[in-house]
């Protein structure tokens, strides 16, 4: 079914209520859209709903009313490997690697719905990060944290997904490693894929994203560009803190 679609407009989220538990809500009916290209930034106080937003997103998460169209389709609800074959890819922040497996094992669990894709997407993949190529036979567990994200990353991009959501990719990484892992985000974003992407690093997030939102007690507080919002001074005195110097 499509409602008003906006052919630039890759994902379309209206009104989302959701929750863990019956009658507890941590969307309130939050609003967001990423068009054809776009690095979308989602920023927030702790316990914000922005994690929730995304999980509600895959499927992951009950929603009570709203919608999540993506393309043109209404995919609210549906479970996580129909949204996958449906163009959407979720990065989680912990436990998203198959950690006794190889690095190319992983990329092919990538695959299982389309495994005769495989080697293109390994070709693409591997071409975005040639470490992945060069070391295809290690184990996965045996990598660092951010080495984990970027085999994580990978996986997600094997089916050519048209959004990539992201959540916390910079999550306990060193500022080396968590300036590597904004590099590949861009790469990514770079390559054609529309990223949603969910960082507790609000001025690295703000700096590289293309518009960003953000999240207050469910919904949505505070939209623009990322160098609007790195400027505005509502935003710096209440979510960003100590960026109100570096801004």
């Amino acid at each position: 079914m499509r409602e008003d679609f906006d052919g630039d407009s890759v994902v379309k989220v209206t009104e989302l209520v959701a929750g863990y538990l019956p009658g507890v809500n941590i969307l309130n009916g939050c609003s967001i859209e990423a068009r054809r290209g776009e690095l979308i930034g989602i920023i927030g106080p702790n316990g914000a709903g922005k994690s929730t937003l995304l999980k509600a997103m895959f499927g992951l998460v009950k929603v009570h009313s709203g919608t999540v169209m993506v393309r043109g389709k209404n995919l609210t609800g549906l479970k996580a490997n129909k949204l996958v074959s449906q163009g959407v890819g979720f990065v989680p922040q912990t436990n998203n690697v198959f950690g006794t497996l190889t690095i190319e094992e992983n990329l092919e669990m990538g695959m299982y719905q389309r495994p005769r894709d495989y080697r293109e997407r390994f070709e693409f993949v591997t071409g975005l990060f040639p470490e992945l190529g060069k070391r295809k036979a290690q184990r996965a567990g045996s990598l660092s944290g951010g080495e984990r994200q970027m085999v994580a990353m990978g996986r997600a991009l094997m089916m050519d997904p048209a959004v990539l959501l992201l959540d916390e990719p910079s999550a306990g990484l060193s500022p080396v490693r968590q300036d590597e892992t904004f590099l590949r985000v861009h790469e990514i974003n770079r390559a054609g894929v529309s990223v949603i992407m969910v960082e507790q690093n609000a001025r690295r997030c703000l700096q590289i994203c293309d518009r960003a939102y953000v999240l207050d007690q469910g919904k949505d507080a505070y939209t623009g560009t990322g160098r609007e919002l790195l400027k505005d001074p509502k935003v710096i005195q209440l979510y960003l803190g100590t960026l109100a110097d570096t801004a």
